[in-house]
């Protein structure tokens, strides 16, 4: 595909995920505006993110009719032959949004010939626009972006997500690990913002032992263009399946693969 035609869907990609997070904010504050819903244990749902969901399709099928769209809420619409595919999280963080936290933000990464060609996250409570494009660098609200330097385990911060689908165990155990070495720990409720915040080197590391294509694809273009280390997120069909998680700065990504047993992605 054509370098204009990639530059395009950038820039309509943040230009649709910007209006995507006016209408999250609104809902947001307007608390009678929405209900709260379960689609499993601990997998928080409301009508706001179907409804978000629809409007950012609608807006990518009418300009991009050919292009392929996975969303988390309303399944997957095969595009034309050899076209790529939008993969779109409308609100990552449901729980904290329904919770009156603000702390979440809407995904949307463009995936071309098994390339994340480009990554957008936006957070509508901080109007942060976070956006990246395959050899082209990573932004935050036009300035860019640099992963950490950090070498040091023990001056560290971590995010470890944590799910109801890998189980407590593995992810006690990883959390041990990662403490041991002498990190610090945290856990924020939105994937998406926690591997962004990793792009702008607000934190050192994300981690994670299972993730939905949906959550992450953005953040890993975003990390890799901001130079960082990311693990072959869309092998193994992650795309369909998700798969485990790691995006760190270079110098701690080994120790953080060997700890996780997450193997980092091959450097081309």
């Amino acid at each position: 595909m054509q370098d204009a035609a990639i530059g395009h869907r950038f820039l309509a990609a943040q230009a649709i995920a910007r209006e995507a997070g006016q209408t999250m904010r609104r809902r947001f504050l307007d608390r009678s505006s929405f209900t709260l819903k379960f689609k499993g244990r601990q997998d928080y749902l409301t009508e706001v993110d179907g409804e978000v969901e629809a409007m950012v399709k609608g807006r990518l099928a009418g300009a991009f009719p050919g292009d392929g769209l996975i969303g988390e809420e309303g399944g997957a619409a095969p595009g034309a032959a050899g076209a790529g595919v939008w993969v779109i999280d409308p609100i990552d963080g449901t729980a904290n949004f329904a919770r009156g936290i603000p702390h979440f933000c809407i995904s949307i990464a463009y995936v071309l010939a098994g390339q994340i060609e480009i990554g957008v996250i936006y957070d509508p409570m901080m109007d942060e626009m976070f956006a990246g494009r395959r050899g082209g660098g990573a932004s935050l609200n036009g300035a860019r972006m640099e992963v950490t330097s950090q070498s040091e385990m023990t001056a560290s911060t971590i995010e470890i997500g944590w799910n109801m689908r890998s189980g407590m165990a593995g992810y006690h155990a990883l959390v041990g690990k990662v403490i041991e070495a002498g990190a610090g720990v945290m856990r924020c409720g939105s994937g998406a913002l926690g591997v962004a915040y990793v792009a702008a080197g607000r934190i050192d590391a994300y981690l994670e032992q299972h993730m939905n294509a949906w959550d992450v694809l953005a953040g890993l273009c975003l990390v890799t263009e901001a130079g960082g280390v990311v693990n072959d997120f869309l092998a193994r069909d992650g795309l369909t399946r998700g798969n485990e998680v790691l995006a760190s700065g270079p110098v701690l990504a080994p120790g953080l693969s060997q700890l996780s047993g997450i193997a980092l992605a091959q450097r081309g």
